[in-house]
């Protein structure tokens, strides 16, 4: 069918002979050094649940900064799931070194990167919030725990053994679990304030549009990467539990409120 069937590959573009790293990237993308048309719009892939998936995530980020001006506290918080996600667009959007794809797509990689390494240098270092970040209970070992077996996931299973194809591979199995710090953090709290809750329900809205958007893409064109599929199902499934408190809480109208029986993860 014409309409899924990527433009580049209707119209053949003569190759001229790549140098240096352009050989790389003529290699990776498969089209010749000089980039068909469609080029953004393939690699954007945007669409109504991609969009929805990045204003939640946009959303999330806000609402946590709003929290921390606002209350002066980041009790509740757990900076160590933002040293996870500092990390994770670190390896993901690299490419912003050499590769444009549109304006909203630069605009967002580059937000995201810096909103979050804010939020942890506020949280770490700047007083009156620093000072009310508990260390004791946010104390989950994800350098141990998690980063090594993300980064042999990343070698194993990347599509193709180059080192952009590892990192992005990497990010996506961080990024799965990267909310496991976090959970483990309220697990310990009875109450949690409205702000908190309403923080980590946009971080799994933004996962679940995400995937809806994966399978949107494989409906649309037959698009599908397994390690993104897998990663997401994961990171959704860790959300399960805490949706239905969270949205039990909203249907009463009272703060989230977790007994010793009711366990996040």
């Amino acid at each position: 069918q014409a309409g899924s069937t990527p433009c580049c590959r209707l119209r053949p573009l003569p190759i001229r002979k790549p140098r240096g790293r352009r050989r790389y990237w003529a290699g990776r993308w498969g089209c010749g050094w000089r980039r068909p048309a469609c080029w953004g719009a393939r690699m954007s892939a945007m669409n109504i649940f991609r969009l929805c998936g990045d204003m939640l995530h946009v959303a999330s980020i806000m609402l946590l900064l709003y929290k921390l001006h606002k209350n002066k506290s980041c009790i509740g918080i757990s900076c160590r799931t933002q040293e996870i996600y500092a990390i994770v667009f670190l390896l993901r959007y690299v490419d912003l070194c050499w590769s444009f794809i549109s304006v909203y797509n630069s605009v967002m990689k580059s937000m995201f990167i810096i909103s979050t390494f804010y939020l942890v240098w506020i949280m770490r270092r700047q007083p009156p919030v620093a000072t009310t970040y508990d260390r004791e209970k946010d104390n989950f070992k994800y350098e141990l725990y998690l980063l090594p077996g993300a980064a042999v996931l990343g070698v194993l299973t990347a599509h193709d053994f180059t080192f952009p194809e590892i990192m992005w591979t990497t990010s996506i199995w961080l990024e799965s679990v990267a909310i496991v710090p976090q959970l483990v953090l309220l697990q310990q709290m009875r109450e949690v304030e409205n702000l908190t809750s309403d923080f980590v329900g946009a971080m799994g809205g933004y996962r679940v549009f995400y995937l809806v958007n994966w399978i949107y893409r494989y409906m649309d064109d037959g698009h599908i990467r397994w390690v993104g599929w897998i990663g997401g199902i994961v990171q959704t499934l860790l959300y399960l539990d805490f949706f239905y408190y969270y949205l039990r809480s909203k249907v009463s109208g009272s703060k989230l409120n977790l007994s010793s029986e009711q366990a996040i993860v």
